[in-house]
């Protein structure tokens, strides 16, 4: 207890005495016309001058660039294109509209949502004994939930499920 309180104090007298005003601020008291009366440096002797005619130069002396990379570049944006166009799948979104165990539930459902929605693809996989109907590829969920939107009314609980998807080839 006895070193906590004279750490404690050890402490309060380092801060009393940083905070204290040094002996000519406080024998000096505030001036306008000492504050006003400042020294400014004038720095513009090292601030660099350049010629007045550099900006009219004839085009002959300009330094044009040598080595293009540009057909570089094609070259390697063309690799990149041709291996992109090879991707077919990423993770993406689908709508699971159904899944249950009769068949013809499952194909009049299709036909409704083929009717509301025609440019969307669906999916119908059967796993004994179960039919599950999906709709659609979306990157991401907001247009998926958009697409649920519309079909909602029809299938009150459809709902939105990560999938591996197909990507469209345009």
């Amino acid at each position: 207890m006895n070193r906590a309180l004279s750490f404690l104090f050890i402490i309060a007298l380092i801060v009393s005495s940083a905070c204290k005003p040094s002996a000519e601020a406080r024998t000096s008291t505030p001036d306008r016309t000492t504050t006003s009366a400042r020294v400014i440096d004038d720095i513009s002797v090292y601030r660099p001058t350049y010629p007045a005619d550099a900006a009219n130069a004839p085009a002959a002396a300009r330094v044009e660039p040598t080595n293009h990379a540009n057909a570089k570049v094609a070259v390697l944006m063309d690799s990149v294109a041709s291996v992109n166009k090879n991707i077919r799948y990423a993770q993406g979104y689908r709508i699971l509209a159904y899944n249950g165990s009769e068949r013809q539930t499952v194909m009049d459902l299709r036909k409704a949502i083929i009717a509301r929605v025609p440019e969307e693809k669906d999916y119908l996989t059967y796993q004994q004994p179960n039919f599950r109907l999906k709709i659609g590829d979306y990157f991401t969920r907001m247009e998926a939930q958009q697409v649920l939107n519309q079909i909602s009314d029809l299938i009150p609980n459809a709902h939105i499920v990560q999938e591996q998807i197909n990507i469209p080839k345009n």
